[in-house]
């Protein structure tokens, strides 16, 4: 299977770039997902948790609070440490499993850590949405009911623009109105279907000889 990372920082719009691409007939693996569910109630990475950090980030319903998770993690170099070395190898076994069992030429692993984890490893070309800092602190704030101090933060902690352009093997740019996506996307489907079937043209000979003996 061929895999697109698609990522950009808060506000840039992904999950908008996401919908276009499922829209095309396209399996899209959310890794936001993967983090909820390797943490639901009954798994032991939710009782490592529990066991780590106290049942301060444990909710009455029994499943994580992840706002106070944060907290504690967020100022706290060797604590985000410790959680990210917990979830990363969960989250990516969850993801592969996904992708695994994705139909279609190609497949996407939606991410906004895609470059800052080990799942860049799981693709074969990245996708970055992509807006100047200015709009992603104003549609941020606008879409979570943040301040602009607050958004900055954030983006502060994660890769800065610069890097993550230097990285993306594709860009979209989505300073524009939400329908200015849609010329991107098919272009970029255009792309990746011609992509994926070169890429399992190369995969053939490898598999014939096993085929034969068999």
């Amino acid at each position: 299977m061929y895999i697109i990372g698609l990522t950009g920082g808060i506000g840039s719009g992904k999950s908008a770039v996401a919908e276009q691409f499922r829209a095309l007939g396209i399996r899209v693996v959310d890794a936001d997902q993967a983090a909820r569910a390797v943490v639901e109630p009954g798994t032991p990475a939710l009782a490592a948790i529990a066991a780590h950090f106290g049942p301060g980030v444990i909710q009455a319903d029994g499943s994580l609070d992840r706002a106070a998770l944060r907290q504690r993690v967020f100022d706290d170099a060797d604590e985000r440490r410790w959680l990210e070395q917990l979830l990363h190898p969960r989250i990516g076994a969850w993801l592969s499993a996904q992708l695994d069992a994705a139909p279609g030429p190609y497949a996407i692993l939606e991410s906004p850590l895609l470059f800052e984890s080990s799942q860049h490893r799981m693709i074969g070309r990245a996708l970055l949405v992509d807006v100047p800092e200015e709009v992603q602190v104003t549609r941020a704030a606008a879409r979570d009911g943040n301040s602009a101090e607050q958004i900055r933060a954030i983006m502060a902690a994660q890769m800065s623009r610069a890097d993550r352009l230097d990285r993306a093997d594709d860009c979209i740019d989505n300073s524009g109105p939400p329908e200015a996506l849609a010329a991107q996307v098919a272009a970029l489907h255009r792309t990746y279907l011609a992509l994926a079937a070169e890429a399992a043209q190369r995969a053939k000979p490898a598999r014939e000889p096993q085929e034969r003996a068999q």
